[in-house]
């Protein structure tokens, strides 16, 4: 499996004080992507469409766990609807609202996207790559 994952992340754990209503919340949104509950532990729920790719947990380490400025993470979209059904369903849920399902000139022409705030204040995206138009991206070449 690990071959045929374009990922080069394997997992990502986001921290919640309300957890109840956290995984109430990703138990309505992530339907909208393909995603489904992987696992569950006590604190601890893991989403994905094969293996635990998203987890939502009550911080470990017992601290309130806490909004990152400037963090955010987007979960990959099979096409535009999926990133309207996103939205709603995030709003639905009690998601507010940081971007609209729409192209962003600025990431490319392939780009079509939303942002939402979840319960806890999280910023989350849904991204839709349409790899079937032609771009460039600008990236400096890095020197060994």
């Amino acid at each position: 499996m690990a071959d045929a994952n374009p990922s080069i992340l394997s997992h990502i754990s986001l921290g919640t004080n309300q957890f109840d209503k956290a995984v109430a919340f990703y138990d309505q949104l992530l339907p909208t992507l393909g995603c489904k509950r992987i696992l569950a532990h006590p604190g601890a729920v893991a989403y994905g469409r094969e293996y635990p790719e998203f987890w939502v947990q009550t911080p470990i380490d017992g601290q309130p766990a806490s909004v990152g400025n400037g963090t955010h993470f987007s979960f990959v979209a099979p096409d535009q609807a999926a990133v309207h059904a996103f939205y709603a369903a995030a709003l639905a849920a009690g998601a507010s609202g940081e971007g609209e399902p729409g192209p962003r000139a600025e990431y490319g022409e392939p780009y079509y996207g939303c942002f939402v705030r979840d319960l806890d204040g999280h910023k989350i995206e849904a991204t839709y790559w349409d790899l079937e138009q032609d771009y460039e991206l600008y990236i400096e070449p890095v020197e060994d």
